[in-house]
């Protein structure tokens, strides 16, 4: 009777074991089991298998049984045994050393497909009346599953959370599209999650917000100017035309691909062109320019989408694609409502013959005649020439860059020269391919350079190679006189017109071949014929035997020569000074494999005042063009505090360059 009454009162204990050892190791898979956010996963994040075998079973049993079953039987009058038990079974798994587990077990876990796990299971069994007390009601409440976070020294692999929590959180996405995903905004939650508190560890915090590119990657307008108007015009010594212009390089698709070394660092998506597109139509739209000159635009993209979505926007639109086989060009925009279109002079560089110009390198110049509105009377302004181009990136060609930058300086000075001499105000911009100081860049800024016997490599300053021993060296004369060039980068036809036309065909001249001595000879084989073919002609009295006929054959290009010196007469000057004094850093516009550096440029005609002070560039005579404000560039840190160019804000590997000006209006 004693022994029936014992065991009586021992199955409910035995009962008791077995289900709190069953819940024991539910709980521990369900906490490996929401170790994973995807069907395969490794490193930090492998998930165990299905179920322990029978041995780890037996051994984590014996565990239980001799350090905590006195715990858990204490906790049953506390609580609810599913939140307690539960958090207690998990937080003892996350604190465990993974380092002291098999290695073997690991290697074998992290190999494991895991498409058909789920992320997190609810207990599905119910627990039995323990020591005669009634059953325990459902509780109601979050779920709590281990989701991965971000590793650092204060916090471990993977962390608490409801699983509510992660209705708005996407673990599914790619790593690289997540880490250049602009960060979303805050939601305000239901309720306030609970911040466990782990023995030695303290309140585990959550990491701190991504900063938005947009505040990264922010462009401040630099204003020079003084208050406009309401028609655009500044008011002070006298009226002014306002226009914006945009010179950017948007990168072409097919140069992109041919150079996929390069861009390794962005993710495939950014570099779609569809995205890229949508991207640059953004920034035209945002800045809305009344010029806008583009590099690097590839031909098909440029008739199929860029072309029609920029004549939406008011744009006309001007394209020159490079030479040869290649597929990319130069544009130049400009709104119709502001400017009038005077003429349009597509350049190109290559000259066959001629190995210094054997490139495909292509320019635009357009002279353009500003609109001014009606209500100024009777007022005119100046005709305004653009030049967009982009020379030859080779550092090693210096050589090459300047022959190609004279041919763009004389279509300039032929298409911007007015009838008395002068020149009208000039916009030169685009990719020259050289940086701030270099030969090239002070030769266009300072209007002379003298070159003879300087490295090729040097004229750009993109690269250094004075270790090579090797080097080309500039030698004088630059380019041959068959360009038709001179040094002072000039068209020799405008700077020796050719003779007049009434001085070749004047009367005299003409009366001079009345007789001559050809009609003086009987042409061979012909017939005689009485009263007509018989009769000889006299020579006139006083008629010399042979006539003295002037050249009408085009003289040679026999122009003077200077030694190893070019100039130009165009007094050009920067929109930008390369340096940002906020940050102490030089500005950069491109980003080369993360070396950052400035090779795009908006120059000017603006002479400064002669007050002996050339570092400052806001001086200028009148009569030329005045800068009124530039959108500002970036330095180097702040580009790669996005991961360089492009990323998902600037779908290029250049900055856009924006400046305003102002031109003089006058009477007639």
């Amino acid at each position: 009777m004693i022994a029936s009454c014992l065991c009586y009162l021992l199955l409910p204990a035995a009962r008791l074991f077995r289900a709190l050892s069953d819940a024991f190791f539910t709980c521990r898979k369900n906490v490996l089991l929401a170790k994973s956010s995807s069907p395969q996963v490794e490193g930090n994040f492998a998930m165990a298998p299905r179920g322990p075998d029978q041995e780890e079973c037996e051994g984590l049993l014996q565990q239980w049984r001799e350090e905590g079953s006195s715990q858990v039987l204490l906790t049953v009058s506390d609580g609810p045994l599913v939140d307690k038990g539960l958090a207690q079974s998990s937080l003892a798994l996350l604190m465990d050393n993974p380092g002291e587990q098999d290695a073997a077990s690991e290697d074998k876990w992290s190999s494991r497909q895991l498409s058909d796990l789920r992320a997190a299971e609810n207990l599905e069994e119910s627990f039995p009346e323990v020591l005669g007390e009634e059953p325990l009601p459902e509780v109601e409440g979050p779920v709590w599953t281990a989701v991965p976070m971000q590793t650092g020294p204060q916090y471990v692999d993977s962390v608490v959370l409801p699983v509510g929590a992660l209705a708005t959180e996407q673990w599914e996405e790619d790593p690289a599209v997540v880490a250049w995903s602009i960060g979303p905004e805050p939601v305000p939650a239901q309720e306030e999650a609970p911040i466990w508190t782990f023995e030695g560890l303290g309140q585990l915090q959550p990491p701190p917000m991504e900063v938005p590119y947009h505040e990264i990657l922010w462009r401040e307008w630099e204003d020079f100017s003084t208050q406009l108007d309401a028609q655009g015009l500044e008011a002070g010594d006298g009226p002014q035309f306002q226009f914006t212009l945009m010179s950017y390089n948007i990168l072409a698709q097919d140069l992109m691909q041919q150079s996929s070394e390069l861009y390794l660092h962005c993710h495939p998506d950014i570099l779609n062109w569809n995205y890229r597109f949508a991207n640059l139509m953004q920034e035209f739209q945002h800045w809305d320019p009344d010029i806008l000159c583009l590099q690097e635009v590839q031909e098909d993209h440029y008739w199929e989408q860029l072309e029609p979505s920029l004549r939406m926007m008011g744009f006309t639109c001007f394209y020159k694609r490079r030479t040869g086989c290649k597929t990319d060009g130069c544009a130049v925009c400009y709104k119709p409502k502001r400017f009038r279109l005077l003429c349009a002079s597509p350049v190109e560089y290559f000259r066959p013959g001629l190995e210094l110009l054997n490139r495909d390198n292509v320019g635009l110049v357009l002279l353009l005649q500003p609109l001014v509105p009606d209500g100024l009377g009777q007022v005119s302004v100046a005709p305004l020439c653009v030049a967009n181009t982009h020379v030859l990136y080779n550092p090693r060609r210096g050589d090459v860059k300047l022959a190609q930058m004279a041919i763009l300086l004389a279509e300039v000075d032929k298409v911007a020269k007015l009838s008395d001499g002068s020149h009208c105000p000039i916009i030169l911009c685009g990719d020259l391919n050289s940086v701030p100081d270099s030969p090239l860049y002070n030769f266009i800024r300072d209007g002379e350079l003298q070159y003879h016997g300087m490295p090729a490599w040097k004229v750009s300053g993109q690269e250094d190679f004075s270790h090579q021993l090797y080097q080309r060296k500039l030698q004088a004369p630059l380019w041959p006189s068959s360009l038709g060039i001179t040094d002072c980068c000039q068209y020799v036809t405008s700077c020796h017109p050719k003779k007049q036309e009434r001085r070749k065909y004047s009367r005299d001249f003409l009366l001079r071949f009345h007789f001559c001595n050809i009609a003086c000879q009987r042409p061979i084989g012909l017939v005689l014929m009485e009263g007509v073919t018989d009769a000889k002609p006299e020579r006139p009295a006083g008629w010399a035997e042979s006539v003295l006929e002037e050249d009408t054959s085009e003289p040679e290009h026999d122009f003077p020569r200077t030694v190893g010196t070019i100039q130009h007469c165009l007094h050009l000057t920067s929109v930008y000074t390369h340096f940002l004094p906020q940050h102490g850093r030089p500005e950069i516009t491109t980003m080369p494999l993360g070396l950052g550096m400035t090779v795009d440029y908006i120059f000017f005609s603006a002479e400064s005042c002669e007050n002996g002070n050339r570092t400052d560039r806001r001086l200028y005579q009148d009569g030329t063009l005045k800068l009124l404000g530039r959108l500002s560039l970036l330095s180097e840190e702040i580009l790669w505090a996005a991961n360089g160019l492009p990323n998902p804000f600037c779908s290029s590997d250049h900055l856009c360059l924006l400046a305003s000006f102002g031109m003089e209006v006058t009477a007639p």
